[in-house]
């Protein structure tokens, strides 16, 4: 097929590998302007110029692509088919309707579910098992059009935001040479999307990484692994940010509650109080209950978080192991939402 593929980033990329090796021919790669990065403001290629430059593929950087004059332009390299992976635009209907095969795009969820900008982490935040990548043919909508065909992709239990984004892109390549060759042969046939049984997948903020201690451990580990690499979690210790990118429930029980209503921090795992032997206060959301050799554990809302890996200002990520020996976090410490 004679194809115009929109895509933008790291995500898009595998596919329009994918296409080019399956010896489809890509007339134009439709990305994103480039955009100033660093402390130096240097511009920077999107991905996709990237990989369609080092395949000698021309390549298109409009604003606005529904100006009329850029619709013109899509429209004079007669394609068969426009090839959409998180290009970053709507388009309009001039566009959906112009070649032969319409618009298919790649959605990193398994339609109808997790539509919108972030599939790929609210799977992991909201505590899926099982994701996956939709082919659809596009229309007008937010992500409705007819759905062409699926593939589904495990979410390990220690699945982040960065490795799912890798599987799907993947998995999403391979399936939009599939459709493409279906599509010739005439043998898919389009499926409509009912209602979507998941809130729309909203764009992910960086605050959304400011740890809610009051929330449950299962939550709170989730929001870890589903915001790792970006924006990553944090929170607020000694008037600083601290970056949490792993961690896990604890499953041992490591506090006794004293008949006052007070807490006694206890070890990790056994029945000896933590590094304070003394202290004994009320136990919070956020409060630091118990510290081991590579690791400490936070109270929650519901049940302790066992913090595996950190970073603070200055320093790259390290093993809290790491952190703890050239940082003291007494027992007790608060971590909080907000800077106090």
């Amino acid at each position: 097929m004679k194809i115009i593929f929109m895509g933008t980033p790291d995500f898009s990329v595998g596919t329009l590998e994918a296409l080019v090796a399956a010896g489809h021919e890509v007339c134009l790669a439709v990305t994103q302007p480039d955009k100033p990065k660093g402390r130096g403001k240097e511009m920077q290629f999107p991905p996709v110029k990237e990989a369609a430059l080092s395949h000698g593929i021309e390549v298109f950087q409009p604003r606005r692509v529904r100006e009329p004059e850029n619709v013109e332009k899509l429209r004079s390299y007669q394609a068969d088919i426009v090839v959409v992976v998180a290009f970053g635009q709507i388009l309009p209907k001039e566009i959906l309707q112009m070649t032969p095969y319409g618009c298919v795009n790649v959605h990193a969820s398994l339609l109808p579910k997790y539509r919108g900008a972030a599939p790929i982490q609210w799977a992991i935040l909201d505590g899926e098992k099982v994701t996956g990548v939709t082919t659809m043919q596009m229309d007008e909508g937010l992500d409705t059009g007819d759905m062409l065909k699926k593939a589904e992709v495990e979410i390990s239990p220690q699945e982040t935001g960065e490795s799912l984004h890798d599987k799907l892109a993947a998995a999403g390549a391979g399936l939009c040479v599939e459709t493409l060759k279906g599509l010739e042969e005439g043998t898919i046939v389009p499926e409509k999307q009912g209602e979507s049984p998941t809130a729309y997948a909203k764009m992910l903020t960086k605050q959304m990484g400011n740890i809610d201690w009051t929330r449950p451990a299962v939550e709170i580990e989730r929001l870890v692994r589903g915001l790792n690499s970006w924006p990553g979690a944090y929170t607020h210790w000694d008037g600083k940010v601290m970056k949490i990118w792993k961690s896990a429930v604890a499953d041992t029980e490591t506090v006794a509650t004293t008949r006052d209503g007070s807490a006694q921090v206890m070890a990790a795992g056994g029945n000896e109080p933590a590094r304070s032997a003394d202290a004994v206060w009320s136990v919070s959301p956020g409060r630091v209950v118990s510290v081991g050799k590579d690791s400490f554990l936070v109270q929650t809302g519901d049940g302790l978080l066992k913090v595996e890996e950190v970073q603070v200002p200055g320093k790259k990520r390290m093993e809290t192991g790491a952190f703890l020996r050239g940082c003291a976090l007494p027992v007790g410490t608060k971590l909080v939402q907000d800077v106090e």
